[in-house]
């Protein structure tokens, strides 16, 4: 009996000798067509570098932020949270709202999400920065293990 269905251990595809090699001529020439990268990836990028840097709490406004801790809690958190961004001839503007851990220096932390942020952007979307706009709404400061006081109760 004869089966319509080839047998894979008796097939064979031969391979010409330079396949997945790029030619001379698409080297020279890349493939034709647009890319277009949206601004909520661009924001996304952002927002992933910024939660790199030493100092960053958490990004975004408390509302924000209650929200984002919600996404968390399902697992579906959004790296963009607290980033927004407006392109303008060919120039990404970035705005990034965050809170800041204590003790730390908020001017130099603000440079350092600049430049994380600029470096991100241009290294991996391959778009100039015009500017990356920091604001920095509250300052979170953690509290000790070991402080069990209540508020207002007398101390012992």
């Amino acid at each position: 009996m004869s089966s319509l269905i080839p047998d894979p251990s008796n097939s064979t595809t031969a391979l010409p000798d330079n396949a997945g090699a790029i030619s001379d001529a698409a080297a020279e020439r890349p493939g034709e067509g647009v890319t277009t990268i949206r601004d909520s990836v661009i924001a996304k990028v952002a927002g992933l570098a910024v939660r790199e840097v030493p100092g960053v709490h958490s990004l975004g406004t408390v509302p924000t932020r209650a929200l984002g801790a919600i996404l968390d809690a399902i697992s579906s958190s959004d790296a963009s949270q607290g980033i927004s961004v407006s392109i303008a001839d060919d120039l990404a503007t970035v705005e990034i709202v965050l809170v800041a851990a204590y003790p730390v220096p908020l001017t130099a932390l603000a440079e350092q999400v600049r430049a994380a942020v600029t470096l991100a952007i241009e290294g991996l979307v391959g778009m100039a920065v015009a500017a990356v706009n920091v604001t920095i709404t509250d300052i979170y400061v953690a509290e000790e293990a070991g402080d069990n006081d209540v508020a207002g109760a007398p101390a012992s």
